[in-house]
């Protein structure tokens, strides 16, 4: 069984952080925007199913090193 390859794009701003989420094929299939906090990204990161390539640009104040801490 092959696991779906979805792509997820996030702008990241102080307030506020716009995720879109394309497919395989490079089809768009969810956008949203969210609170600016980890808990908030990694529980729409965790309700996601399938191979998972995540690439983020950051615009404001953000420390990835907050999602490695809650993660674990």
């Amino acid at each position: 069984m092959s696991r779906e390859i979805k792509y997820i794009g996030m702008d990241v701003h102080q307030e506020a952080i716009v995720i879109a989420v394309l497919n395989g094929s490079g089809k768009l299939i969810m956008e949203t925007i969210l609170e600016t906090k980890a808990s908030s990204i990694l529980q729409f990161i965790h309700g996601l199913r399938g191979e998972l390539h995540v690439n983020w640009k950051k615009g404001g104040r953000f420390d990835a090193e907050q999602l490695k801490t809650q993660a674990a």
